[in-house]
């Protein structure tokens, strides 16, 4: 008897589209780059810059002239930390009340992010 699938679905992700983040593991540990999508089903992200992959394209309506194509691919999550811009390094991200509303802070300077 075959086991049954069992999908993998994250809880929410501690970053969002236009975060700085900072890479703690990989090829490209200690770059930093912005986030310009989220998969949250998937957990993983696209950050400009970060894991940039080629990619041999056919000619097309699009891409007329096809040929090779380097673009970011995504990665873990988990692989990332967000920059604090004021305090020049990565941080962890707290959660707390302000004014009625939960908003995500630095761990490391206590500003709100």
């Amino acid at each position: 008897m075959a086991k049954p699938k069992v999908k993998f679905v994250p809880a929410k992700l501690h970053v969002k589209t236009g975060d700085t983040v900072y890479v703690i593991s990989g090829k490209d540990k200690g770059k930093t780059g912005k986030v310009t999508k989220v998969f949250t089903k998937k957990g993983k992200i696209v950050v400009e810059g970060i894991n940039v992959v080629t990619k041999h394209m056919k000619p097309s309506q699009m891409n007329p002239q096809g040929g090779v194509v380097t673009k970011p691919a995504p990665i873990f999550s988990s692989k990332v930390m967000i920059f604090d811009e004021k305090a020049g390094r990565p941080t962890r991200v707290g959660f707390k009340m302000v004014d009625g509303k939960k908003v995500r802070y630095s761990k490391v300077s206590g500003e709100v992010l």
